[in-house]
Formats: C-alpha cells, sequence, structure tokens
C-alpha cells in the first residue's frame, strides 16, 4: 500500500519537472516566428521529447519550452544563431530550421 502511494506521489510531481536545460551557448540563440531576413540557412534539426509519461499527457506549453530548449542547444553546432519552428509540434517531436544571422 505505502508503495502505492509513493508512485503516486512521484507520478503527481512529473508535472512539475524540467527534463531540457539550456547548453552552453544556446542562449545567446534567437527564436523567431517568421523566416529571417537576411540570414544564412545552416540546415535542419529535428528535436523529440517525451509528450506523455504511462497515462500521464504532459502540459503542452512544457512540451514545447522543452523542444525549443532543445533546438537552441543544436544551433551552434550547425554555426547557427536563429531557429525557426518549421510546423507544430507532433507527438513530441519538431522540426526547426537553424540560421546565421550575426
Amino acid at each position: 500500500m505505502r508503495a502505492k502511494i509513493v508512485a503516486l506521489a512521484l507520478v503527481c510531481t512529473l508535472p512539475a519537472c524540467t527534463w531540457v536545460h539550456m547548453a552552453p551557448g544556446a542562449s545567446a540563440v534567437k527564436v523567431v516566428t517568421g523566416q529571417p531576413a537576411g540570414c544564412e540557412k545552416r540546415g535542419e534539426v529535428e528535436v523529440s521529447v517525451k509528450d506523455s509519461v504511462a497515462f500521464y499527457d504532459r502540459n503542452e506549453l512544457r512540451v514545447r519550452d522543452e523542444l525549443e530548449t532543445l533546438a537552441r542547444n543544436e544551433a551552434p553546432g550547425l554555426g547557427a544563431d536563429t531557429v525557426q519552428a518549421l510546423g507544430p509540434p507532433a507527438d513530441g517531436s519538431q522540426r526547426f530550421a537553424a540560421w546565421k544571422c550575426r
């Protein structure tokens, strides 16, 4: 019985967890909504996170935020300083274009 209570408490605290942390250099990467003008496209990245845990669907805004953070983490490796979502998230994954604007 006690194990069930502990497991339930753990599942209830999962929505508060942020599993993705900003990598060094990623905080300087800008996120834009439209195609940036005067920028050089450096590539595309597809990132993904868990959008549900067992029977629990995670908060949509938190999933979007983590996907954006992952895309920003990938940008410096492509020599990019700006990312742009190429579409909405689907099943915990999303594609981003990476741009060099500065």
